[in-house]
């Protein structure tokens, strides 16, 4: 009956604090965590003697990194090799040799404790990162997928990370333990491809068969728990496991109707996550050690991002850097798991393990509020590039401006180039802006919702103002910005469905292109031919 109780206050308790917090616009990963902390302070309870909870929130992460896996096939991971291999790589060894250095030379460690110490500081937090991107649609940002592929090698280098502790504690040989290791990787690797290959789709196409949703979900969790045990089984995380199950169903048939089955599931196992993160924090150790852990947490979170922003600042722009290093600041829950097993092999004392989990567990706290106001804070420092942008503004004329150098924004300007119009492109995105430039295209870098760009544009004088972003947000930014400038404006916009052409009903644009209906038109048009 008592636990019967306890989970009932904290269903309360968290229900309350959310909608109290949705107030303010907070995520509810804050709701979660301080409804954690309360119920270990009043009940006694926590993550240390509950390792059903343990296992339950872990589950939640397990669910997160499946989805992540879904929205990124191998294909795509080739994509973001550089953001993944290049960026990831140099933060988690740049990050983890200067922390470890100031844990051996300024505080007196081991060098071995040293080192577990400084890699897994250097890890933030997959969980709490990803979820408030892909609620703000960030995800897809130039910074977000910065911050994404850096994220991914963070998990894959958990791994290594395993592997120290072993090394440390063992009396193995080196040669010999990374030989294992490897040849478990290829193992771990060849038979998820198998699996995938030739059992778990054909294994689903029989759930669908079924016409059942249960048992399709059912399916589903199998599949997820398969290959995290198979992960597992080869010294893995299951979080791995889980990650490439997912990337092996992304260019399956099935890939939405999963996300939308699993999305719940995995919203409510995260809370329970979240909630976990809660108990671990011991308020006595916190009083007692306040100052340490405070001093400790803003030195973690500055230098981490200082060198995550001079990584990046090398080739990107400075203020996606900048988003990127403040976005990825924090510690993340991997090293919540790498310091208490640690601590079990005896490389760390247990004060320690509890001033380090408590400064994990605060800068995660402290994450939601970062990110929900990264874009304000962004500006205090850099504010959106325009320098670049060099235009004569007397030397166009009835021309044609063209938003973005995306795909659409390359097909736009292939045939206005062919019909002999005359136009100029206006993209943000530096890589784009550069690949437009080697084409040979009349491109310009700058941020086309900022009135001084426009005015450079010759606004006044355009013929049309095509905008072809996804970003709905950013689609009203710049046509309001046009139409205050050039009330008469001939804007054409693209949006996905009816409900985002009423979100822009109140502005005047002369021409919305509603992607459905015009696919729809295109193939109905084309099954016209099966008639002649």
């Amino acid at each position: 009956m008592e636990q019967i109780a306890i989970i009932l206050a904290a269903i309360f308790i968290a229900s309350v604090l959310n909608i109290a917090l949705k107030k303010f616009d907070f995520p509810t990963a804050i709701g979660y965590i301080f409804t954690g902390i309360l119920v270990a302070h009043f009940f006694h309870l926590n993550v240390h003697n509950s390792k059903t909870l343990e296992h339950i929130s872990e589950f939640g992460i397990v669910l997160l990194m499946f989805t992540i896996g879904l929205e990124f096939s191998f294909r795509e991971m080739k994509v973001m090799k550089k953001e993944v291999f290049v960026y990831g790589l140099s933060q988690v060894l740049l990050t983890g040799l200067f922390f470890a250095t100031v844990a051996h030379f300024l505080f007196g460690f081991e060098t071995k404790s040293a080192i577990i110490i400084g890699f897994a500081l250097s890890l933030s937090s997959t969980a709490i990162v990803l979820k408030i991107l892909n609620e703000t649609g960030d995800i897809h940002a130039s910074y977000g997928r910065k911050a994404l592929g850096i994220l991914l090698f963070q998990d894959i280098a958990v791994i290594p990370l395993l592997l120290m502790i072993e090394i440390f504690t063992k009396e193995v040989a080196i040669e010999k333990l990374l030989l294992q290791t490897g040849l478990n990787m290829i193992l771990f690797f060849a038979l998820l491809l198998f699996l995938g290959r030739f059992v778990i789709d054909r294994f689903l196409r029989y759930a669908i068969f079924s016409k059942t949703q249960e048992i399709f979900l059912l399916a589903i969790f199998f599949v997820i728990l398969l290959s995290a045990e198979i992960s597992a089984y080869f010294g893995f995380s299951y979080s791995l496991g889980a990650f490439f199950a997912g990337m092996l169903l992304a260019e399956s048939h099935y890939k939405y109707q999963i996300e939308a089955d699993l999305a719940p599931f995995r919203d409510l196992l995260l809370g329970v996550f979240f909630f976990s993160i809660g108990n671990r924090i011991d308020l006595a150790t916190i009083f007692d050690h306040l100052a340490t852990i405070i001093v400790l947490l803003l030195g973690v979170m500055i230098f981490k991002a200082l060198i995550l922003y001079f990584i990046l600042s090398i080739s990107e722009q400075k203020r996606t850097a900048f988003k990127t290093a403040l976005a990825l600041s924090q510690i993340g829950e991997f090293a919540l798991a790498i310091f208490v097993l640690a601590s079990n092999n005896h490389l760390l004392d247990d004060q320690t393990l509890q001033i380090l989990s408590s400064t994990v567990i605060l800068s995660m706290i402290v994450t939601p509020f970062i990110l929900k106001h990264l874009k304000t804070i962004a500006d205090r420092f850099f504010k959106e590039p325009v320098q670049e942008l060099r235009i004569d503004s007397t030397g166009f004329s009835n021309h044609i401006i063209v938003g973005g150098y995306g795909p659409l924004g390359k097909v736009l300007a292939k045939s206005l180039k062919e019909r002999g119009f005359e136009y100029v492109i206006i993209e943000h995105d530096l890589a784009l802006y550069e690949e437009g430039l080697a084409n040979g295209e009349p491109i310009f870098f700058g941020n086309m919702a900022q009135r001084s760009v426009l005015e450079q544009l010759s606004i006044r004088r355009a013929c049309a103002v095509v905008i072809t972003f996804h970003n709905l947000e950013k689609i009203r930014l710049v046509a309001q910005a046009v139409l205050d400038m050039a009330p008469h404006a001939h804007i054409v916009a693209r949006v996905r469905d009816d409900k985002e052409a009423e979100v822009l009903a109140d502005l005047d644009i002369k021409d919305i292109v509603i992607t459905t209906q015009t696919l729809s038109k295109e193939m109905i048009d084309r099954l016209f031919y099966c008639h002649l």
